[in-house]
C-alpha cells in the first residue's frame, strides 16, 4: 500500500482510507488491485495483461484508453539514466497517467498549483491515475526496479511537457518501503 509524504507539513499518511481521500481531493484516483493468485508478477507481459484484462477493460471504458503495456525496469536496463531523465523532471501530460505497480517501487511527486508538493510512494498492488495537466515527476526508489501496467489514450504513448521552474530539483525520492507501515499510524513524523 502507498505512503503519501507532504514534506512542507512534515506529514506522512499511511492509512488506506486517508490516502484515498487525500489523493481524491487532488483529483488523483488511487486503488489497490489483487496480486496473489492472479498471475506471477514476473510472468510475460501478455500473461500479465490477460490476467488483469477485466480491470484494464473497465479503465479503458472509463478513461478512453486504447492500449495497455507492461514496462519492466531493472538496475541494469540499458540507458536507464537517460530513460529516468524523461520521468524525473517536472512535467505534465495531455492525458491521464495510469500505472498499476506489479513489482518494485517509486515515487510520484505532485506539485499542485495552490498547495504544497507531496510524494506518493507506490509499491506492488498500487494503481494510480494522475490526471492530465497535473504537474508531477517520477523517481524510482533506490533498488531502481519497477514493473507496471501502463494505459494510454494515444497509441504512440505519452508525451511529457516539461516545466521550466525546476521544482523537482529540490526533492529527493523519499522511499520508506513496506517496513515503514509496521510503525506507521498516519500521523506526522
Amino acid at each position: 500500500m502507498a505512503i503519501v509524504t507532504i514534506p512542507a507539513a512534515s506529514r506522512r499518511i499511511s492509512d488506506a482510507g486517508e490516502i484515498k481521500a487525500f489523493l481524491a481531493d487532488h483529483g488523483i484516483n488511487y486503488e489497490t488491485w489483487p496480486l496473489e493468485d492472479r498471475v506471477d508478477p514476473a510472468a510475460p507481459a501478455d500473461d500479465i495483461l490477460a490476467a488483469y484484462k477485466p480491470e484494464i477493460d473497465i479503465l479503458k471504458e472509463q478513461g478512453g484508453f486504447v492500449t495497455a503495456d507492461v514496462i519492466d525496469v531493472y538496475p541494469d536496463t540499458p540507458n536507464l539514466d537517460a530513460m529516468l531523465d524523461k520521468f524525473n523532471k517536472e512535467h505534465t501530460h495531455t492525458e491521464d497517467e495510469v500505472r498499476f505497480i506489479l513489482q518494485g517501487s517509486g515515487v510520484f511527486h505532485i506539485n499542485p498549483v495552490d498547495r504544497p508538493v507531496f510524494g506518493i510512494e507506490v509499491w506492488a498492488g498500487d494503481l494510480i491515475s494522475v490526471p492530465l495537466g497535473t504537474r508531477h515527476w517520477f523517481d524510482l526508489c533506490k533498488e531502481r526496479r519497477i514493473r507496471a501496467i501502463r494505459l494510454f489514450q494515444d497509441t504512440s504513448g505519452w508525451t511529457p511537457h516539461y516545466l521550466d521552474d525546476g521544482v523537482h530539483a529540490g526533492y529527493e525520492p523519499l522511499c520508506l518501503g513496506p517496513a515503514y507501515l509496521g510503525d506507521a499510524d498516519g500521523a506526522a513524523s
